[in-house]
């Protein structure tokens, strides 16, 4: 499929939008069509990774073979697909499991395409993205929930954008496993389910509550089982009440276990989970004194799409704003810190010359390098001497908007690495961009280390068979001995790792 020079899709273009959620995957394929997504295909497999996290919080291997296996078949039916019209993210269960970056690793390569983890934040703007897509345009506002296998989000909207968000630690699996977890259906589990999930919705304080909104839409898994079985016994479409949760309550407590429980309109793989995500269901109604629930038409997966559509203008400007937003708050000093990232990105430029980058996959690239830059002394607040380490703390533990997990984490390292040692930086050497961005913020950092931008003329990086060149002038030493000095300097901090830095004097 031909695309247009800089990737933003065009009319016509198919778009793909992955979600692997704790209780299933999906896949939504869709044809965008004069600012319209119409759909194509749509896939989902009940995957369950959210019930299989082990005491230590990992993966087990059974719930990793289960996940691969569909996220194969899906890469089946996305093979010949521009990168930059795939979008896959995962949420709650691989933002809790330790041994995700093992999975991720596995995920690109089974799938094809990157897999990112999205913070609870972004996860929640990408849900009302969604569904404000599916709604008539008015200026109503909203409140909109999503109660998924190991998080529920709120969001506060008007129009297409998200005002306020929030996710908390509670959803369908999590909580049939915690107070369902032998399959009873008793009146102290769901009394127990009911008030540990209302305790957990008091930490949102007053900011969610009625006097903010005008209509509440449910969106996604739990909210469309519910409505599917209430429909089926002659409640409203599309439509959760009250008086219809706790008239499914009944149901499960007459039915006393999940294997005895015959519902219209339930499909099987939500038996298990159903129990969990009704009470976390009535304990949303309860605390924000909801009486009526609409359900939305769209989700995650359609904010994806949509989100393709404005990654190249609004989400690249959003992210901007996120980054200098942070820089504000923390007080960097912005002349220096954008030295660093025009030199950081000149330097990158070159050492990547014939590198043969997927469609914009080079910018993205570019563009984590410059954030990184940008953002390398915000630790300074704390301790200008351990910056680097208070830095990447702050963007390990930041939910700017816009970001992935996966993409902090990513400058989090950058920043991290910036000083560390190398032989102590858990990152992973055998990526060969990720070496590139590092050793190039780090050459940035020692070019300005006068805090003044330095002249790069007669200054080339490159890489030959494991081996990163830094060509200077051969008059360099003399002109700029301390520059000279920590650049001989990191050529040891790379003898540590399976790559070599040399510096080579040219006339």
């Amino acid at each position: 499929m031909e695309n247009n020079i800089n990737n933003t899709p065009a009319d016509n273009d198919l778009l793909a939008a992955i979600d692997l959620g704790s209780n299933s995957f999906r896949l939504e394929i869709g044809r965008l069509d004069s600012g319209h997504i119409q759909r194509i295909e749509y896939l989902k497999e009940p995957v369950r990774q959210g019930g299989d996290l082990d005491e230590d919080h990992n993966l087990t291997p059974e719930s990793i073979e289960r996940g691969l296996k569909c996220l194969a078949r899906f890469g089946e039916r996305l093979q010949g697909f521009n990168a930059s019209h795939v979008r896959a993210v995962a949420t709650q269960t691989l933002r809790e499991a330790n041994n995700r970056d093992t999975f991720l690793k596995l995920a690109k390569k089974t799938l094809g395409f990157e897999v990112e983890v999205i913070s609870g934040v972004e996860e929640a703007r990408l849900i009302y993205q969604g569904v404000s897509r599916f709604l008539p345009q008015s200026n109503e506002k909203r409140l909109v929930i999503d109660i998924g296998g190991r998080s529920t989000e709120f969001i506060l909207g008007q129009g297409f954008e998200a005002q306020h968000t929030a996710s908390l630690h509670v959803g369908s699996v999590a909580w049939s496993l915690k107070h369902f977890a032998n399959g009873d259906f008793t009146e102290r589990a769901f009394e127990r389910a009911e008030i540990a999930a209302e305790s957990i919705f008091d930490t949102l304080g007053t900011k969610f509550n009625h006097s903010h909104w005008n209509i509440a839409y449910g969106a996604s898994g739990t909210v469309g089982a519910i409505a599917d079985v209430l429909v089926q016994y002659g409640r409203p479409v599309d439509t959760i009440t009250k008086e219809g949760l706790h008239w499914l309550r009944e149901e499960l407590l007459r039915a006393r276990h999940v294997e005895k429980l015959q519902l219209l309109g339930l499909k099987e793989d939500r038996k298990p989970v159903i129990a969990g995500g009704l009470t976390v269901m009535i304990a949303v109604f309860d605390f924000l004194q909801i009486e009526t629930l609409q359900v939305a038409k769209g989700a995650l997966r359609h904010g994806l799409l949509y989100d393709m559509l404005t990654q190249d203008d609004e989400m690249l400007d959003l992210r901007n704003a996120s980054v200098n937003r942070l820089a504000r708050k923390f007080g960097v000093d912005e002349v220096h810190a954008q030295n660093v990232a025009d030199v950081a990105v000149k330097l990158f430029e070159k050492v990547t010359e014939n590198i043969q980058f997927a469609p914009g996959e080079r910018q993205s690239q570019t563009r984590k390098l410059r954030w990184a830059s940008l953002l390398h002394e915000i630790g300074s607040i704390v301790s200008p001497i351990d910056a680097h380490l208070h830095g990447a703390y702050i963007l390990d533990h930041a939910d700017p908007a816009g970001f992935s997990q996966s993409e902090l984490h990513c400058l989090s390292l950058l920043i991290l690495g910036h000083k560390a040692k190398l032989k102590k930086l858990e990152a992973d050497f055998s990526d060969q961009v990720f070496v590139f961005q590092l050793v190039c913020l780090r050459l940035a950092v020692i070019f300005c280390h006068a805090r003044l931008l330095p002249n790069l003329r007669g200054i080339k990086l490159e890489q030959k068979n494991g081996k990163l060149i830094l060509s200077l002038p051969k008059s360099w030493p003399d002109k700029y001995p301390q520059s000279y000095y920590l650049l001989d300097e990191e050529t040891l901090a790379w003898q540590k790792t399976n790559w070599q830095f040399e510096i080579s004097l040219v006339s």
